[in-house]
This record gives structure tokens, C-alpha cells and sequence, in this order.
């Protein structure tokens, strides 16, 4: 009877290690696909969003950049209009600045990819447990864009990031949201931390995270400027310095188009 027992033991034990590795990769692809189905509803959500204020897209940061004083400035006042904040409601969502603290949206929510993994707390330089964090990121190099430095309800002063969606050259090509880092550990391509890791809703290249398998291969989701959807393995090219902050100005994949020289 015993050596039956063991046998059925057995026979459950190759059965789970059989079986795990197919669940694991099921969970894997699974979140892999709810990740893109969120981008692809914030791509929705940014085109109503434009369409309802005469082609422009909302500013790239929020007030997750500012510390809590009156705005001055014109930059800082532009913070109100991140689109964390501005563009949630056509998806039926409150803004981000709504949230009191710890209560921002976590994985469950559109705010954040599902695949995105929170580190122990004491990697950071920030609180995100109880500040919030953001693990998809929109393109900060649209607010660099000479016609980002105005918006026509402006009349005192620059108001950056208000960018004119006619103007995109390759839409195809353009990033708009894009999986960020929210792990430190594996800052700059794991190479060092990064204690700042989904800290902004706004960032560049090196802030992009690999964190959905397709067979061996790790990478990120991407929407784009005409809203679809890609995974791909990497966004940095090789050309790219290590130390790279800011990609080449004529880099339509980061740039609505390429800026004329004076």
C-alpha cells in the first residue's frame, strides 16, 4: 500500500513539474496581452482627448513633479494638465490627483501594466506605496519639440508640452506611452540602480522595461502616434552612448519631426 502511495506521489510531482512551467508561461502571456489592451485604451482615450481640444495632446508631466507649492510658472502650471490627469475621464477613471495617499492605482488598474513588479520599499528615493508609482511612462521628448513651447490659450508666457498632432510626421513611428522601469535593480539595462524608477509619468529611453517574455526573449510594450500597439525588445539603439539621457534631435521615434536649424 505504501509503495502504491508513493508511487501516486510521484506520478503528481512529474505532473506539477510538468505543468507549472506551461501555467507560468500562460500567466506570463496573459498579462502580456491585458498590458497592450490598456495601452491600446489609453491610445483611444488620447485621441478623444485631442479631438476635443483642437488636436492637442496634454502635457507629459503631472503634479507627481511638483512638491505641493503654488505653480508660478507657465511650465508649472502646464503640471495641471498632465495627462495622468486630463485624459483618465475617457476612460471612465478619476485623474491621478484625485487619489489620496496610499491609494493610488495599483496593478489591477489601467494606470499600471500587470506585469510591472514593486520593489522593497528601501530601493527607492521616493515612497511609492504611499505616493503612487507609474509603470508605463509617456515620451518626454514631445515636450522638447520647438511647437510643444506653445499653446494657443497662452497669452502670458511658454506653456511646453502641448503638442499639435497634425504636425506628427510618422505616427507610426512616434512613441507615445511606453512600459517604464519600476524595478531600481534593473536601472540602465541592469547595469545600475535607478532609485527613481517609475517615480514621473513622463520619461525617455533609458526609463523603458523588458518585462514581458516572448519564448526566451524579454521586452516592452509601445503605443504609438496613429495607436497601435508593439512589443518590442528594446528601444535603445546601438548607436546610443551609454550615458544617453536625450535621443538625437532628428530621431523620429522619439520626435514629432525633425526640427529645422536656424
Amino acid at each position: 500500500m505504501l509503495v502504491e502511495i508513493l508511487i501516486v506521489l510521484g506520478i503528481i510531482a512529474l505532473l506539477i513539474g510538468v505543468l507549472l512551467p506551461s501555467l507560468s508561461q500562460a500567466r506570463s502571456l496573459a498579462k502580456q496581452v491585458l498590458c497592450q489592451t490598456r495601452l491600446r485604451q489609453w491610445g483611444l482615450a488620447f485621441e478623444l482627448y485631442a479631438a476635443e481640444n483642437r488636436g492637442y495632446y496634454p502635457h507629459i508631466d503631472g503634479l507627481d513633479r511638483q512638491d505641493g507649492s503654488i505653480p508660478r510658472r507657465s511650465a508649472d502650471i502646464a503640471d495641471y494638465y498632465g495627462w495622468v490627469d486630463v485624459v483618465p475621464r475617457y476612460l471612465n477613471e478619476k485623474p491621478w490627483r484625485n487619489f489620496p495617499p496610499l491609494q493610488h492605482p495599483g496593478l489591477e488598474n489601467i494606470f499600471q501594466c500587470p506585469a510591472a513588479i514593486l520593489a522593497p520599499s528601501a530601493e527607492y528615493g521616493y515612497n511609492p506605496r504611499r505616493n503612487g508609482y507609474f509603470s508605463y511612462a509617456m515620451n518626454s521628448c514631445l515636450e522638447l519639440d520647438e511647437n510643444c513651447w506653445h499653446n494657443p490659450t497662452d497669452n502670458i508666457g511658454p506653456m511646453p508640452s502641448f503638442l499639435k498632432t497634425s504636425l506628427i510626421r510618422v505616427p507610426g513611428r512616434l512613441t507615445v506611452l511606453f512600459d517604464q522601469l519600476l524595478d531600481p535593480r534593473f536601472g540602465y539595462n541592469g547595469q545600475r540602480r535607478e532609485r527613481s524608477a517609475g517615480q514621473h509619468c513622463g520619461s525617455y529611453p533609458k526609463a523603458f522595461s523588458s518585462r514581458h517574455r516572448r519564448g526566451s526573449v524579454l521586452g516592452g510594450s509601445i503605443l504609438f502616434g496613429d495607436y497601435h500597439v508593439e512589443w518590442r525588445k528594446s528601444i535603445w539603439k546601438p548607436a546610443w552612448p551609454p550615458d544617453l539621457e536625450v535621443p538625437p534631435r532628428d530621431d523620429l521615434d522619439w520626435y514629432p519631426y525633425v526640427m529645422r536649424s536656424n
